[in-house]
């Protein structure tokens, strides 16, 4: 019987890379050892040779020679040795020999011969991953020392080119990319700048820890919403957890976070939205500890969740608000809470005398902006429905002049206002318009009214039951 040799699997070592971890420093990379090396085809290989003494017999020489007869007799002096230390998989060698060239080009301020080497060196056959990574680490360092803004426009296109789809300088490449955005914003070309920024996916970088990809990303929101994109402004959104806000030092990244949440829920006018940021930034220890910063926060939370359309969150909210202690602080909004919470019939009129003066003098309801205005309008609309909640919840059935009476309106307004109600399902109205009569409760089925009958019938005859008990009870005890 003939039997198969079993194969050897083969040993690999894997590339620091490939396993990077989120508490290393940023901007810095693991150290690659010497008995493995990965080069940029995503090979492992040991190292076959040290060349650490010709390199250090060879770069002095290459210096001298490029100051004496130019840069690229210095950088041609050395290519031979930078083929033979890559081949032998020598990542030290390798590593001062690039940055060598690099500093040599710098040094001469020949920043054509820069961007060539930097994308000559970087597509050598089996390049190694860690020389590289230092070449351009080198290179990122004299962005700020190019004498003018067309040269470092240029370094930053090269280094882009260079790190393009290379995982393992992908911060270099985040960095010089939001240097490039910063750039075109300062020219005030936000839609370009905004667009470069957008092209990088942060999240996926294993090598960049949690802290600098909700910064990256936070910039990103805010170029989007200097574009006014809000619907990308959205989605980058989604990509940041606030879990992450309960770790220690991010409350900065908090604030900042929520504030440009602030905006997005504003362009929608998702009032109950608006009231949850404020409320998480009133939560903030660092806000809690300063009232100038709380109290605003506290009172933007109120006024947005009265702003919201009624519903079961929006009571919840309320509800949460009401308990809150330093509201007592605030006896304003305190008062209002308790208005829109109490079933009374406030009219229009009477709410604007008591707290309209108050309330336009906030930013939410200044008469000068468009949005101002709007909300202020919201405003009315708001206390309008709850006063036919509230009448709701009294009447089955009203006319229609006595209910235009009770809301101060118009026939015409109290009958839109109503619909309204109606269609989002928040009561239920039926109106005869030839009889003028409105109706609040629906017909029930036959089935319905027999069950709450028997169950009603069955409650009176529990009642019945316990008090005859009481009764013989204390005959007994009497008679005793």
């Amino acid at each position: 019987e003939r039997r198969k040799k079993p194969r050897k699997r083969k040993e690999t070592h894997d590339d620091d890379h490939s396993h990077p971890t989120t508490d290393r420093p940023f901007g810095t990379q693991a150290p690659h050892t010497v008995a493995s090396m990965g080069d940029d085809s995503g090979r492992i290989r040991k190292q076959e040779a040290d060349y650490t003494a010709e390199v250090d017999e060879a770069l002095p020489a290459a210096v001298v020679l490029a100051q004496n007869q130019g840069v690229h007799e210095g950088i041609a002096a050395l290519l031979p040795l930078e083929k033979k230390a890559r081949l032998a998989c020598d990542m030290s060698s390798t590593t001062r020999i690039l940055v060598a060239i690099v500093t040599m080009c710098f040094d001469a301020k020949d920043w054509t011969a820069l961007s060539e080497h930097l994308i000559l060196l970087s597509k050598r056959r089996g390049q190694l991953k860690a020389a590289m990574t230092k070449m351009v680490q080198k290179a990122c360092e004299y962005l700020d020392e190019m004498p003018d803004k067309e040269t470092t426009l240029k370094l930053i296109e090269t280094i882009r080119t260079v790190t393009d789809g290379k995982i393992h300088v992908e911060i270099e490449r985040a960095n010089v990319t939001m240097k490039l955005a910063m750039m075109k914003e300062a020219e005030g070309n936000i839609v370009e700048a905004a667009d470069i920024l957008q092209d990088l996916q942060v999240e996926t970088f294993g090598s960049m820890n949690r802290r600098e990809k909700v910064e990256f990303i936070l910039e990103q929101m805010r170029l989007g919403l200097l574009k006014k994109d809000f619907i990308r402004a959205q989605i980058i959104s989604k990509k940041i957890s606030t879990n992450f806000f309960k770790e220690e030092n991010t409350h900065e990244l908090k604030l900042k976070y929520y504030n440009q949440m602030l905006q997005l829920a504003q362009h929608d006018q998702k009032y109950l939205e608006m009231s949850r940021y404020h409320r998480a930034i009133f939560d903030t220890e660092q806000v809690q500890a300063v009232e100038d910063q709380w109290m605003p926060a506290l009172r933007d939370s109120l006024v947005f969740a009265v702003l919201a359309p009624h519903g079961n969150e929006q009571a919840d909210m309320l509800e949460r608000l009401a308990k809150e202690e330093k509201l007592a602080k605030l006896p304003l909004f305190k008062q209002l809470l308790k208005v829109v919470q109490t079933a009374e019939i406030t009219p229009w009129r009477v709410f604007q005398e008591q707290f309209g003066s108050d309330l336009q003098k906030l930013a939410a309801f200044t008469q000068e902006t468009e949005v101002g205005r709007l909300q202020w309008q919201d405003m009315r609309k708001r206390i309008v429905e709850h006063n036919v909640r509230v009448i709701a919840s009294y009447y089955t059935q009203i006319r229609m002049p006595r209910l235009a009476t009770l809301l101060e309106l118009s026939e015409e307004d109290a009958e839109e206002n109503l619909s309204s109600l109606v269609t989002s399902k928040t009561v239920f109205a039926k109106i005869d318009r030839p009889a003028g009569i409105v109706t609040f409760k629906s017909q029930q089925d036959p089935d319905t009214v027999l069950n709450e009958w028997s169950s009603g019938l069955g409650s009176l005859m529990r009642l019945v039951d316990t008090g005859t008990h009481l009764i013989t009870k204390e005959l007994m005890l009497h008679k005793a």
